[in-house]
């Protein structure tokens, strides 16, 4: 049962790989965190007041918006597949951009003649018994191991590091992430060629009972997305500026259109400058991406284009976030 409250809360992560880039990701879009003391576990946002920030663990932050204590947490993906795959949680945004990892299958690096998944079988038999697996995704490691035909696999559910499993024995494997890779080679482990489980990074979630109830903490859904979203693209695109001569906007834009980056998705926006010499010169400005900046400066060049300026963009609005559509469609269902 939703507990009853006034308030509207987020729980960010108070540890771990995620605390610091989250509280970057907020206040980049504009939602700063505001902890006078760095030993507390609650905070504001300055710009959303009726908001009030929650420190937690990945992992509590998923029960805590499941059992509605908190109606909004940014967590890891792999967390939520995990432990929050039941209808009570609603994903709002899966790819916030940082928390990269992977789930994989891994195995001692001695076992030299592993190095899929059906080459277990020859290891299994080789033992005699079923596979012994150190994780701390059970669900997600049973899913995957019935998938490829080891329903008999013995889990051990396992908190901590489990690199040691194998080489202290109460392991032959382990199912865990993978960030850099680094860990594993000190430990003298490998992942699988086709032990990928899952991709996971940072994602938004809230609680969908307090949504479908409260329509206050649908509007700040609302906002959260707004901004976040606006931020998350931003940060993949440019704005540029140029300067080009023509006889009209409707002449250099013709000429623009020809191109592969430059004629924009609706078109670019022309605007003339007022010269003392009375010359025929419009000022472009276009957005972007990131990694198509070469061949824009160059496309620009080709039609005529000059000081060209090329500047960050902080924010792109849409007239409504698509994340906010798919959250009010599911809503729905």
């Amino acid at each position: 049962m939703i507990q009853q409250r006034e308030d509207i809360r987020i729980a960010l992560p108070s540890k771990g790989l995620l605390a610091e880039p989250a509280l970057e990701l907020m206040a980049k879009a504009g939602l700063r965190v505001h902890k006078p003391n760095p030993r507390q576990y609650q905070a504001s946002i300055p710009s959303l007041p009726t908001l009030t920030v929650i420190f937690q663990r990945p992992n509590d932050i998923v029960v805590s918006v499941r059992d509605g204590s908190v109606d909004f947490g940014i967590t890891g993906w792999d967390v939520f597949s995990e432990d929050g795959e039941d209808g009570a949680i609603l994903p709002l945004h899966k790819r916030l951009g940082f928390g990269h990892c992977t789930l994989n299958a891994i195995v001692p690096e001695s076992w030299e003649r592993t190095e899929n998944m059906r080459d277990l079988k020859e290891r299994q038999e080789h033992l005699k018994r079923p596979l012994r697996i150190a994780t701390k995704f059970p669900k997600l490691t049973r899913k995957f191991f019935n998938r490829h035909g080891y329903p008999d696999a013995a889990l051990i559910t396992a908190e901590g590091t489990l690199e040691i499993a194998p080489t202290v024995g109460y392991a032959d494997l382990i199912v865990d992430l993978i960030s850099t890779g680094t860990t594993l080679r000190d430990n003298r482990l490998k992942p699988l060629n086709d032990g990928l489980i899952l991709s996971s990074q940072a994602c938004l979630v809230a609680n969908r009972a307090r949504l479908e109830q409260e329509a206050r903490v649908l509007a700040i859904a609302r906002q959260l997305l707004e901004f976040i979203v606006a931020y998350l693209r931003a940060s993949e695109n440019l704005a540029i500026f140029a300067n080009m001569r023509g006889e009209s906007p409707q002449a250099i834009a013709q000429k623009m259109f020809t191109k592969q980056v430059i004629r924009g998705l609706q078109g670019p926006t022309i605007s003339p400058v007022i010269t003392r010499q009375g010359d025929s010169w419009f000022a472009v400005n276009l957005i972007v991406r990131k990694d198509q900046l070469a061949q824009a400066i160059s496309e620009l060049r080709e039609v005529g284009g000059s000081g060209v300026v090329v500047t960050p963009v902080t924010y792109i609005f849409e007239e409504e976030p698509q994340e906010y559509r798919e959250m009010l469609e599911a809503l729905r269902c």
